[in-house]
């Protein structure tokens, strides 16, 4: 997470996690609309200067304590097999991804990042890039074992997987769930291994 605190300053790393804890749950109790630097400093037991010298906004925080939540929950799995890892990474993400309080936090950053430019860029960095990375690793092992689907890009790949999830997730509203990561396995994984390999 690109840290915004001010050159000399070190952030209590116990003072990040209660603000972060503290952020979530407000944004699960009454969503990102009612969200505030105030509040957070109340919930968490951290003063609101202290918050405002390490992000330069709610949304900065919301997009911080996601992303380490995704960093904790999701396994960047190396179980011998394409199948077996894109299983246990889809399964995870989506696990998360599809419980209300996240799938409301990831339409509320997607949708601060629409109308604010810097905040979009630190959202592609820190948030959208970081997962791409994380899958992207799955990947580019399948891709050296001769497993990814024969035809298809490691880019393509990616955007298979996270274009679904988001489309589900902005538009359709359609369940982001188990068996959605099943049938995007079978789509990417349930096949003879390819032996062309693409660059």
């Amino acid at each position: 997470m690109t840290d915004q605190s001010r050159p000399g300053r070190k952030r209590s790393e116990q003072s990040r996690l209660a603000i972060l804890a503290a952020t979530l749950e407000l944004v699960a109790e009454a969503g990102y609309g009612t969200l505030t630097i105030e509040g957070i400093a109340a919930r968490s037991g951290v003063g609101k200067q202290t918050i405002y010298r390490w992000w330069p906004s709610k949304a900065d925080v919301l997009l911080d304590a996601l992303a380490t939540k995704a960093d904790l929950q999701i396994p960047v799995p190396d179980e011998g097999s394409f199948r077996a890892n894109l299983a246990r990474f889809l399964g995870s993400t989506f696990e998360l991804g599809g419980k209300s309080p996240v799938a409301d936090t990831l339409r509320a950053l997607m949708a601060q990042a629409q109308i604010d430019p810097e905040f979009g860029n630190r959202f592609r960095e820190d948030f959208l890039f970081r997962r791409r990375d994380a899958l992207g690793t799955l990947v580019d092992r399948a891709r050296e074992r001769g497993e990814l689907p024969a035809g298809v890009r490691p880019g393509t790949v990616l955007d298979v997987v996270f274009g679904t999830l988001w489309y589900r997730l902005l538009a359709t509203r359609e369940p982001v769930d188990g068996g959605l990561a099943d049938e995007l396995v079978a789509l990417l994984a349930d096949h003879g291994a390819s032996t062309a390999e693409i660059r």
